[in-house]
């Protein structure tokens, strides 16, 4: 079986990621250092979990090898590091024997130089990532449908019937499910002209908030309505979420950085959140799922079954 490292396994990402490789039937080694990367579920036999540190490079060397891909999704608690840690995972795979690294960068990525925050770290990762010499493809997704069973949003949605997001009622956005974020990146490994390539990658339909509260409002089967919170509010909802996963000063800091971030996004003119997806799904012809179909099979019980509290 062809064997591809998922780094973050742990994750939503690359908890997806993993589901659709093995759906796939890809032998899966997944990164992680948790003792229960699957939150309870059982382990697909086609899945080895091997620990590793993406800042210990030989670690990474020993994770990646006999693999014939990685799949790399930056943890957001290691924001400042975007360029370092790329450069690293590309160095490792190169050492290693690795024939494709292809990184989900999580956000948009510009065509320009000076956009700030995680955009600039994107196009400093992707030079990092490229310059290591692995043959590389890097998609940026705008914005995740999954985001929505997070700590900081399933909450308000199953108890209090509001969709809370830090989006003007009018702010549109390609929002895209990270199964189909997964299946983009596995068709990406047989496609030569994919390499050295990146792209910004999106969901089919562009979406204002009301919009998705009303396809919230039919999968739940209650009115559920759009609540719009400021960016500093959204930043400590984000960061409250990983509880005691984090310190007091590291939340208060990701708190910040998330609210100066959403701040930039909901009114910089180049609009991070939307993504052509006609000429995308031109270059990459995979069928995408729309954010109803998504929400419908979602399980919107009032649950504390155990999963990732943030990305």
């Amino acid at each position: 079986m062809r064997t591809v490292a998922v780094i973050g396994a742990s994750g939503r990402q690359g908890g997806a990621q993993v589901r659709q490789l093995v759906k796939a039937g890809f032998a899966v080694r997944a990164i992680s250092r948790s003792p229960d990367p699957f939150y309870g579920e059982p382990q697909p036999e086609t899945v080895e979990v091997v620990p590793a540190d993406l800042y210990d490079e030989a670690s990474l060397v020993a994770a990646f090898e006999g693999a014939e891909a990685v799949f790399h999704t930056h943890p957001l608690r290691a924001r400042a590091d975007r360029a370092s840690i790329a450069g690293a995972v590309g160095r490792a795979a190169k050492t290693a024997g690795v024939n494709r690294v292809v990184w989900n960068t999580s956000s948009w990525i510009p065509d320009r130089p000076g956009d700030p925050h995680t955009y600039a770290g994107n196009t400093a990762g992707i030079n990092a990532l490229f310059r290591s010499g692995v043959g590389a493809t890097v998609f940026g997704s705008v914005l995740f449908m999954d985001n929505l069973l997070t700590n900081w949003a399933r909450p308000f949605i199953v108890n209090e019937g509001r969709f809370v997001y830090a989006h003007k009622p009018t702010t549109e956005a390609n929002w895209i499910s990270l199964d189909d974020v997964a299946r983009i990146m596995i068709h990406a490994l047989d496609r030569p002209d994919m390499e050295g390539a990146w792209m910004n990658i999106g969901g089919p339909e562009r979406l204002r908030p009301p919009q998705l509260a009303e396809a919230l409002s039919s999968a739940v089967g209650r009115e559920v309505r759009y609540d719009a919170c400021s960016p500093q509010e959204f930043g400590r909802y984000l960061a409250n979420a990983y509880g005691d996963a984090m310190t007091k000063e590291e939340q208060d800091a990701t708190a910040e950085q998330i609210g100066r971030f959403y701040e930039y996004n909901v009114n910089a003119p180049t609009r991070p959140f939307e993504v052509d997806t006609e000429e995308m799904q031109r270059r990459i012809p995979v069928e995408l799922e729309t954010f109803a179909d998504w929400a419908k099979r979602q399980d919107w019980r009032n649950t504390n079954a155990p999963r990732p509290p943030a990305g």
